[in-house]
């Protein structure tokens, strides 16, 4: 049903004390976390915050690293091990554990302390890295990675989740910022910490060095992080179990681990056409297409609620997210490929070439930050950053064998100083649009698709490199058997692989065989403009309650919107709070969003000045929506 009635900005300061007077609403009592809202944060001090965010940051910096600084080690571990068929799972194991455990991290940081889950987290990460140093065989070095992967899922999630409980949404940009920079520092870093360590002491110490930062940092997570019991994580085990969503996670984990596999193993260990492959793809579908409709089935536990996809800008900033990261990820991998086939340089010193765009992306990751921390809108500024990302891209493509350092100095910088213009784009819109309970869900997969986008992207890219090539070098006359020889040799060995007469035509082969795979870079670039444009213009200055009024959740500011859905028991979902800037204000709590029991939607709660002389508040009824259950509180 839908009522009108006049309204004055006097009349409703009025009503508002009133109710503060005496504890109730026209429409029931206010319970204490909705006239308190923010009771539930316990901020820290300066010095404890800052100590926090280095610990935070530690975690962060600890789990980039340990991605990329085993690209350097592995010719000492196959030296030492003899294994070099498992070359492959080194760095695969890693990322698929990540990704496969990444929504399940989201669901433990929602219903659990978020402390303790961070701080086992940490935990799971030191024990497999002592397992990799101390390894004895290459199947122990490959468990101590795959559970890495696993500890490394939980300190993703768990450093955003302990900032969004610690940090106020209006100062997160600066601080995401400064995390994007860790990022991409760490990015440059893991490489030549890896070659120092092997060089200068010995590969074990890539994973040693973890013990003593991973220990100072739980430390620091157990005596700063101060985040008091919500309401999902006082329910009881059994009902904590029930959440966790065991059909879902039970269909997910396997699917992801078998696509993975099939992108690991797909035209290199094995044929396209071959039955493991066939069989690998054919179970991922069945069991991935079994997981969709055990979501929508089974909404209140979903592993990834239907709700949250439904929303705007968590559907636009995971299509960003995952093209975004994509295409990052591309180039990281495939232009230190590029220095060490086409310039002949050695890894080390094609790491250190990549060292442009890393530090533009870290230079434009924290102006960033503090840029969006000052308009408060996110959205422009990471459009700006994916157009900028895409030019840059573009640029890339152009890579010849003579190219000049200046050009190609030039082109990463764009490209990279995009990209930390709108990397945090989607974490902050995450942020921003969702109610508190419903952000370690969204973060968490938020993650979830960067990494498994990068997975499967990388692998397309690998496979379009090797199919080019051969194309390429088979059409060079005089080539014969050499076609073999020279595909299958590594980058660094090209040069010596060659007949010194081909040289410059097999050079110009392999280079038009890598610009197309940063063609595939640049695509995904382009499409990351259309995921940022969509993304909702919200303002992280007007929301928790900000535009002057004192009202809580996410509708604060324009007082007209709607609070976050409250559709699971227990759900309060708050909102516009913030006094309109004239002319109508609605309240509109669907009965649809309040229609389970303890779900509650409150509206217009704020006390800021409006000047609309009418007012409307609509609440739509549903057969399952009681009054008694459903409530739209003025």
């Amino acid at each position: 049903m839908t009522t009108t009635r006049p309204s004055s900005a006097a009349g409703d300061s009025a009503d508002l004390e009133k109710g503060k007077a005496d504890g109730t609403s026209q429409h029931g009592p206010i319970t204490p976390d909705q006239s308190k809202p923010n009771s539930t944060d316990q901020k820290p001090s300066t010095l404890q915050m800052v100590l926090l965010l280095v610990a935070v940051f530690l975690s962060m910096f600890l789990v980039a690293v340990d991605r990329t600084i085993i690209s350097t080690a592995i010719p000492r571990i196959t030296d030492e091990f003899n294994s070099l068929p498992d070359v492959g799972w080194y760095g695969s194991v890693y990322l698929l554990t990540c990704c496969a455990f990444q929504l399940l991290f989201g669901k433990f940081y929602t219903f659990y302390s978020v402390k303790l889950v961070l701080i086992t987290s940490i935990l799971i990460f030191e024990v497999a890295s002592a397992i990799c140093g101390a390894a004895s065989s290459s199947a122990v070095f490959i468990v101590g990675r795959a559970i890495s992967g696993v500890g490394a899922a939980g300190i993703f999630a768990g450093t955003i989740v302990s900032i969004v409980h610690t940090v106020p949404l209006a100062k997160r940009p600066r601080i995401q910022g400064l995390m994007g920079a860790v990022m991409g520092i760490a990015t440059v870093a893991g490489p030549l910490m890896g070659g120092g360590f092997t060089s200068n002491v010995t590969w074990r110490w890539c994973f040693y060095i973890n013990l003593p930062f991973g220990g100072v940092a739980m430390v620091a997570v157990f005596f700063l992080l101060k985040v008091p019991d919500r309401d999902t994580t006082k329910l009881r085990w059994t009902q904590k179990l029930a959440q966790l969503d065991a059909p879902g996670t039970a269909l997910l984990i396997p699917g992801v681990v078998c696509l993975l596999l099939a992108l690991q193993w797909g035209g290199q260990k094995y044929a396209w056409s071959s039955g493991r492959i066939i069989t690998l793809l054919t179970v991922m579908g069945v069991l991935l297409v079994a997981f969709v409709a055990a979501q929508i089935l089974l909404p209140k536990t979903a592993t990834i609620p239907p709700r949250l996809l439904k929303q705007r800008s968590v559907a636009a900033g995971l299509w960003t997210i995952v093209c975004v990261g994509s295409s990052q990820y591309i180039f990281v991998y495939f232009l230190p490929i590029w220095f060490q086939s086409i310039k002949g340089v050695s890894a080390i010193d094609s790491g250190l070439r990549l060292l442009p765009l890393m530090l533009a992306m870290v230079a434009a990751s924290i102006g960033g930050g503090f840029l969006n921390q000052k308009i408060g809108y996110y959205t422009p500024l990471g459009i700006a950053g994916a157009c900028i990302m895409a030019v840059g891209a573009g640029l890339l493509t152009t890579l010849q064998v003579d190219t000049a350092e200046g050009k190609w100095i030039g082109f990463q910088v764009l490209y990279g100083f995009g990209m930390g213009l709108c990397f945090q784009t989607p974490n902050l819109a995450v942020q921003t649009v969702l109610p508190k309970r419903d952000v370690p869900m969204g973060l968490a997969l938020m993650f979830f698709g960067q990494l498994l986008g990068a997975a499967v992207f990388v692998s397309v890219a690998q496979n379009v490199l090797d199919t080019q090539l051969l194309h390429r070098l088979a059409a060079i006359p005089g080539l014969g058997r050499g076609v073999d020889l020279i595909s299958s040799a590594g980058a660094t060995s090209l040069l010596d692989s060659v007949p010194t007469n081909l040289l410059p035509t097999v050079l110009s082969a392999y280079n038009d065989a890598l610009r197309s795979v940063f063609e595939i870079g640049l695509v995904l670039a382009c499409l990351a403009v259309l995921g940022v444009a969509s993304l909702e213009w919200r303002s992280v200055l007007r929301e928790e309650g900000g535009g002057g009024g004192d009202g809580v959740g996410t509708g604060g500011g324009d007082g007209n919107s709607a609070g976050g859905d409250g559709n699971t028991d227990g759900g309060v979902a708050t909102g516009g709070g913030g006094g309109g800037g004239g002319g109508d204000r609605n309240a509109d709590c669907g009965g649809r969003d309040a229609n389970t029991d303890g779900g509650v939607g409150t509206a217009g709660s704020g006390s800021g000045s409006h000047t609309g002389a009418v007012r409307t508040e609509k609440i739509t009824a549903t057969e399952e929506s009681k009054p008694q259950k459903g409530i739209c509180n003025r």
